[in-house]
């Protein structure tokens, strides 16, 4: 089962590629990011049922968050970098992918009720075909 560990794993690592010459903010936002879709489990102790979809791997595992998160990321926390330019383009891509990543790796596992990946639009959870996380 992937954890915060492994999910911030992944997104230091893809800020490495991402560029060499990294801030501690840019890791740091990264691992958040990547760790952020799991905020998800504080609906379990307020009554939230899992397949609810702000339930576990719900709404805040779905693309249109990850969407959502990469834009408030860099509108305000890279605000020195000119909207619309390449390089703005570039760190949204970036976060977008990081977190998204939290649910690509979910999907992977055999655990759960699957991954709302589409969610609000299409309310089905999803697994990939391989699962190779135990």
């Amino acid at each position: 089962m992937p954890t915060i560990i492994s999910h911030g794993f992944f997104a230091v690592v893809t800020g490495r590629m991402f560029s060499k010459a990294v801030s501690l903010k840019f890791v740091t936002l990264s691992v958040l990011c990547s760790i952020l879709p799991d905020a998800d489990v504080v609906g379990f102790s307020l009554g939230v049922p899992y397949g609810s979809v702000l339930g576990h791997r719900g709404f805040s595992h779905s693309l249109v968050f990850a969407l959502l998160v990469a834009v408030f990321v860099v509108l305000f926390a890279f605000r020195e970098t000119r909207r619309f330019t390449r390089a703005w383009w570039s760190l949204l891509g970036y976060f977008f992918v990081v977190t998204a990543s939290h649910g690509v790796l979910d999907a992977a596992t055999d655990g759960g009720l699957g991954v709302g990946f589409l969610l609000p639009f299409d309310s089905a959870r999803y697994f990939f075909p391989f699962r190779p996380v135990h």
